[in-house]
């Protein structure tokens, strides 16, 4: 994200390294909901882009105000950390009932637009018993997208984020050790919605993974696939005089590619926001063979809301 990237209580790094980790702002969503607001104007997503600011303004104000949930399992917490294993490990709490309670939070805070569309899908959600909410969720962070209706994915999406990034925030996370080739999220184990190349100070030209889940950031070394480690011959598209400031890092060897925000080019960029506003480059890189692998939880592949 643009601006403070360490806060109070999270994780410190000695002066002569820099961090292992970033933990997203506590304003996270609402910074991704402005920034999609300003990237609507002209945009020819631009209904799409305002939609999914309204999302992450619901995502914010229950974030803020976050319901009573179930506590994390202290004992799975701690020895997770101590193997080196995600302490929030996806595949694991999906399957609980806790993060339920945030996805109703959400739905209440939400103000669906007059969309028949919207509407139907949020009703479903509403609906929806549990074992049915976690079935399309499990499908949701394992990449099935097949298994659940396209419609329900950036609200089912949503409340995932919230409620891996609300149990983020609370982690202690000081003891985690940095492994090399750490291509998936090492608080929660989900892959990597995009990398961000920062540009001021300390952190200047490193690059971060951004995690499509509880939007944790990594370190991960530059000109190397983070799909396939491979480091031959990694070309960078881009749109000339795109102001988003993205470029996506394409592999031929394993033909899959990951989007990179420069904050240098764009200082007030955001991943998230910045990936939905460059679909067009996605659309231009399937047309040339290459495959999307990085999921965004607010995108359904193949269409919107």
């Amino acid at each position: 994200m643009a601006g403070t990237i360490l806060e109070p209580g999270q994780i410190e790094a000695a002066a002569s390294k820099p961090p292992f980790l970033n933990l997203p702002p506590r304003n996270l969503f609402a910074l991704r909901s402005e920034r999609l607001t300003r990237l609507a104007e002209g945009h020819p997503f631009a209904d799409y882009l305002r939609l999914l600011a309204a999302v992450c303004q619901a995502q914010q104000q229950v974030l803020d105000n976050p319901p009573t949930i179930a506590p994390l399992d202290e004992h799975r917490t701690r020895e997770s950390l101590r193997h080196n294993l995600p302490p929030l490990a996806a595949d694991t709490l999906v399957r609980d009932d806790a993060w339920l309670t945030m996805l109703d939070a959400w739905l209440d805070a939400f103000v669906a637009p007059e969309s028949p569309a919207v509407v139907a899908a949020i009703e479903q959600l509403r609906e929806a018993e549990s074992g049915r909410r976690k079935a399309w969720a499990v499908a949701l962070v394992s990449g099935q997208y097949d298994s659940l209706p396209p419609a329900l994915v950036p609200f089912l999406g949503a409340a995932l984020q919230l409620a891996w990034s609300h149990w983020l925030l609370q982690l202690d996370l000081s003891d985690m050790r940095e492994r090399e080739d750490q291509t998936h999220c090492p608080c929660c184990g989900a892959p990597p919605m995009a990398g961000i190349i920062r540009h001021r100070g300390q952190l200047n030209g490193l690059r971060y993974l951004v995690c499509s889940l509880c939007a944790c950031e990594w370190h991960y070394v530059r000109v190397k696939c983070s799909l396939c480690r491979s480091t031959k011959k990694l070309d960078y598209l881009h749109f000339e005089g795109s102001p988003q400031g993205v470029k996506a890092e394409v592999c031929p060897e394993c033909n899959g590619y990951l989007k990179q925000l420069y904050l240098d080019l764009a200082p007030d960029g955001e991943s998230l926001s910045a990936d939905l506003a460059t679909l067009d480059l996605d659309m231009l890189l399937s047309e040339q063979g290459f495959q999307r692998q990085a999921p965004n939880l607010l995108l359904a592949p193949g269409g919107d809301a």
